[in-house]
């Protein structure tokens, strides 16, 4: 009888739901790459990228036993949809630059031209 309890693990021991690995940190990854998007969009493609990855690690392990980690998945969640806000803002601000790059090289390069007389 004995043998039977050695094989569960701590969740079915004892009932309460443990948390997955990287929930937080993708939580809190997610966050920060739309809060730096504006610092002309680097940190917040590499913020977004790694939440958008450690969500994936963090969904597979969750789909292994759904009812343990059903807490921690819904932080996992919504960090991952966090990197996606600020992973799409992080590149409009990069489109954003290079637009204003090139309208600014554009409008020195008109002026030696122009001729006032």
């Amino acid at each position: 009888m004995s043998e039977e309890f050695e094989n569960l693990d701590e969740f079915e021991v004892s009932g309460s739901p443990a948390a997955l690995p990287n929930a937080t940190a993708v939580l809190v990854l997610g966050i920060l790459s739309i809060v730096t998007c504006w610092l002309y969009g680097i940190p917040g493609i590499i913020m977004g990228i790694i939440a958008i990855s450690l969500h994936k690690k963090n969904k597979t392990l969750y789909l292994s036993n759904k009812a343990k980690y059903e807490q921690s998945f819904k932080n996992s969640k919504a960090g991952f949809i966090c990197g996606i806000i600020g992973l799409s803002l992080s590149a409009l601000m990069i489109i954003y630059l290079i637009v204003v790059v090139l309208f600014v090289a554009g409008a020195v390069a008109t002026a030696g031209s122009y001729n006032a007389f």
